[in-house]
């Protein structure tokens, strides 16, 4: 928040996320306005730090998804920083039934944050940045998209996989060290290649060494109920451990708890390998539980009070039973 406050001054202010697009989205920002301050927030937080703003010219929002339990007052602030800077707001993730789209926004949920952003300013952009937005579509599994397809055919398509593997790795090996991922965020804005930042190629291969003793924590440990399987404190990353969840538990939906003390809650990342969608089932069952969440169709992550997590696997996993018929 300090950090933020000491900020608030910045002409060109740019808020991302701290996943690989959303880093691999604020680099493309960053070109675009090579003056701009680049601050990680949150679907959860973005309210409170658009409240700290002040005289912005122009403010970049990327890949945070709109929160439900506040889309009405996000809109009306949104609303108020359109009328004196230049707004953009870039996202894919699914909306809210009650938010309305505007000029500013640029949402489409077929594509990743990187790919929009580097189309939304591509006028500003050399065209080799599109290498960024190609690693910030691979770490979201978002790299199928028509656009992408064409833009692949430029490179080495097994470079560019090697790229985008050491930069993802890395992100997620690091988790929530911010200082970390706004180092590395300069470099990809100047289109650096990730095996040539300092310290990347190391931390990926720490990263692939931890992810298999993950892989093996989680082969013995999953819990399997009717239609999802779960996995609760692997203290490693929990997007990776939903994915064997489902893997190991033999179901088509993985889950993966980890316990936040500040928090009094559990963090959850869920993956899904078939056709229900995730978001919808969990913007209905966690509210119920006192939580939040929602994501894309086939991944999507919450926060549920730690009392609550039992009910809300079993009444999630019941809510999975019925989408199916």
């Amino acid at each position: 928040m300090k950090e933020l406050e000491n900020r608030i001054k910045a002409k060109t202010l740019v808020l991302t996320h701290g996943d690989s697009d959303g880093i691999c989205s604020g680099a493309i920002a960053k070109t675009a306005y090579p003056d701009a301050y680049v601050y990680f927030t949150n679907p959860a937080n973005l309210l409170e730090k658009l409240r700290l703003i002040q005289d912005v010219k122009t403010l970049i929002i990327c890949d945070i998804a709109i929160d439900e339990r506040n889309c009405s007052e996000l809109h009306t602030a949104l609303r108020e920083f359109a009328e004196t800077s230049d707004l953009y707001y870039i996202d894919h993730h699914p909306l809210p039934k009650s938010c309305e789209k505007e000029s500013w926004f640029y949402h489409d949920i077929e594509a990743c944050s990187s790919e929009l952003t580097y189309r939304v300013f591509e006028d500003r952009l050399d065209r080799d940045m599109r290498r960024v937005a190609i690693y910030g579509a691979i770490g979201d599994f978002c790299d199928n998209t028509p656009c992408l397809k064409n833009w692949v055919k430029d490179w080495d398509k097994r470079n560019l996989y090697f790229q985008a593997g050491t930069l993802t790795q890395a992100i997620l090996y690091k988790g929530r060290d911010y200082e970390f991922k706004r180092k590395l965020l300069e470099p990809l804005s100047k289109d650096i290649i990730p095996s040539n930042i300092p310290e990347l190629l190391k931390l990926a291969r720490e990263a692939a060494i931890n992810e298999e003793k993950l892989r093996l924590f989680v082969k013995y440990n999953v819990e399997v109920l009717r239609n999802s399987a779960y996995i609760v404190n692997t203290n490693n990353s929990i997007s990776k451990a939903a994915i064997y969840a489902a893997s190991y538990g033999r179901r088509e939906v993985g889950i993966a708890a980890e316990y936040r003390e500040r928090k009094v809650a559990y963090d959850l990342s869920i993956r899904s390998r078939g056709e229900v969608d995730v978001n919808n089932i969990l913007r209905s069952v966690a509210p119920r539980f006192g939580g939040s969440g929602g994501g894309h169709p086939l991944a999507a992550g919450a926060q549920i009070p730690e009392d609550s997590l039992n009910a809300f696997l079993r009444a999630f996993d019941k809510e999975l039973g019925e989408a199916h018929r």
